[in-house]
């Protein structure tokens, strides 16, 4: 991610433009992201580290139930990124 000048502004951008003004717009003015970066204050420390989200949610295809599989998607969110 960090191959590019202008993606490396854009993974920062979070530690250097965010706006401190209690309106939630991005998950880093949530109470987890703070919550976060006080118990990890070391990764907190470096706004190169990378933050991501995983999101995962099952359910069957066809709605056969008696199908012996289920089908897994899967979503990875980069949250560095600005809106």
């Amino acid at each position: 991610m960090y191959i590019s000048s202008k993606i490396t502004d854009d993974m920062i951008w979070h530690h250097k433009c965010g706006i401190k003004d209690g309106i939630l717009r991005h998950p880093t003015d949530g109470k987890a992201w703070k919550d976060f970066d006080k118990k990890n204050s070391t990764f907190a420390a470096e706004p190169h580290n990378v933050r991501l989200g995983l999101a995962s949610d099952g359910f069957n295809l066809f709605g056969v139930m008696s199908s012996t599989h289920s089908t897994w998607s899967v979503l990875l969110i980069l949250y560095n990124l600005p809106p």
